[in-house]
């Protein structure tokens, strides 16, 4: 019997990349300069948030998506923080409400306006305090409304009922600072990566570490669930400083089920998981590649597919949920890459290649929509849903009607698990303290600049009293 090579087949082997015309994309925008290892971007069907540059404070742009062109310079801002922005999420229920969270140790919730900002916005519907220190992490509840997970640099994450604007729990699990948060499909699960060096699944609820990872051959970095298939996906370094994915059994966590080495390059690589495709997206901060595979129930596990190239360096990229995508065109997802030295937003769209423009529905099966499966209530007493799915054949256009509505509560102390949140501060780790000392001495620096300027004018000043004195006229 004559040998056959074994070919495989995909209906996404020929996914393409296609970037946007430069009139679709978005110009002139002022990009964070922020090196925070966060996305700096945010996309719902109706508008795109991006962190910008802002001196005073920390502020953020809310664009309408069909008004793309050049962004004029005065264009208004979110701009109520005090600090620099480090994260930015749009509620998945609730169009025009986003979450913001910066170094202040604040989290707010905006309420955008229909059509955009007309003016500068700086009061928050919400403003939420409970970390003693910047919050660099911030996630909505994949399937219920108004719960909201913030991770601060006090190495706690805390979950919020935004219907009475309070902090119900506190995962109180780790102990560095928190890289990445990631849900399961019904948000029964949480995973998350620390500097620590260790993967962890949490029980969010009660705040129970149900699986540990010391990764010490594969650093990691971020993590993400990968659907409904009891796998987890982290990106990371080897132990030769190579990037690496590791593939993880969600109830074994001992060793990984594949490593894989990606490149040597030394940005952080972002992971995106599409769960309708099986397609898991791997984007390199600070190069302009995205890698793509399709995951496998069966090894070999990972699938390579293809490589998006592009000479421009992404410093993050903001994903649009799928209810806002072309259909039409066969787009299965959908990028806003960030390129900070142009000051540019660019649409990428990654499109199955198809002949007939009719509805695919092999490549849209159905869908997390846009309506929340459990209340706050429903979730904190235990119960577990999976998110209500939409079909993107007939209702992608689909508004949801669900409003928010801000409490009014006063500003108090803080407490949770019997634990004063704003007291109980962990000992400063040794960059912090670097960077303290760094600040000091800047401020010293400029303190004795102003005393020597000072010391200037005052001789200046004694030099003319003295020649008045010694004028002719006043002889």
């Amino acid at each position: 019997m004559s040998w056959r090579p074994q070919y495989r087949s995909s209906k996404f082997r020929n996914v393409y990349g296609k970037v946007a015309s430069r009139e679709h994309c978005f110009d002139g925008i002022p990009i964070t300069k922020n090196v925070h290892d966060n996305h700096f971007c945010a996309v719902n069907a109706r508008f795109l948030a991006i962190v910008t540059e802002s001196a005073g404070g920390g502020s953020f742009l809310v664009i309408p998506l069909e008004q793309t062109g050049r962004i004029e310079p005065n264009y208004p801002k979110v701009c109520g923080h005090q600090g620099n922005v480090l994260d930015i999420k749009w509620n998945p229920f609730i169009e025009n409400i986003i979450a913001s969270c910066s170094e202040d140790t604040s989290v707010r919730i905006w309420e955008i306006p229909e059509g955009g900002l007309k003016r500068n916005m700086t009061e928050a519907v919400l403003e939420l305090y409970g970390h003693s220190r910047r919050v660099g992490l911030v996630e909505w509840h994949p399937t219920t409304n108004n719960i909201l997970f913030s991770a601060g640099y006090d190495y706690k994450v805390l979950i919020w009922n935004l219907d009475i604007g309070e902090p119900v729990k506190m995962i109180d699990c780790h102990t560095d600072v928190i890289l990445c948060m990631s849900f399961n499909t019904d948000g029964s699960l949480l995973a998350t990566t620390c500097k620590d060096k260790k993967l962890r699944v949490v029980e969010p609820r009660s705040g129970r570490v149900l699986q540990e990872a010391s990764c010490k051959n594969h650093r990691v970095n971020r993590v993400v669930f990968l659907g409904s298939t009891k796998r987890l996906l982290t990106t990371g370094v080897s132990r030769w400083n190579t990037r690496q994915i590791a593939l993880w059994d969600q109830e074994d966590l001992s060793m990984p089920l594949i490593e894989e080495e990606i490149d040597g390059l030394s940005g952080l690589l972002f992971p995106f998981y599409d769960a309708d495709t099986h397609m898991l997206y791997l984007a390199g901060k600070g190069d302009g590649n995205i890698r793509y595979y399709e995951i496998g129930l069966e090894k070999p596990y990972l699938s390579y597919l293809m490589e998006f190239r592009s000479p421009a360096p992404q410093k993050g990229l903001g994903v649009m949920p799928k209810h806002g995508l072309d259909v039409s065109a066969c787009e299965v997802f959908r990028f806003y890459k960030l390129i900070t030295l142009k000051g540019l937003i660019e649409p990428i769209s990654m499109i199955v290649p198809r002949r007939s423009e009719t509805y695919q529905e092999d490549i849209y099966p159905m869908t997390p929509g846009t309506e929340p499966a459990l209340t706050p209530d429903e979730w904190l007493s235990g119960v577990n849903r999976d998110p209500i799915l939409m079909s993107l054949k007939e209702g992608y256009k689909k508004t949801s009607k669900i409003v928010f509505k801000a409490p009014v509560r006063e500003k108090k102390s803080v407490v949770v698990n019997g634990i004063d949140l704003l007291e109980n501060v962990p000992p400063r780790t040794e960059n912090e303290l670097l960077r303290m000392f760094f600040r000091q001495q800047d401020e010293i620096r400029r303190l004795k600049e102003e005393l020597a300027q000072k010391d200037i004018r005052i001789r200046q000043l004694q030099l003319e009293l003295k020649n008045l004195r010694n004028s002719p006229k006043n002889n």
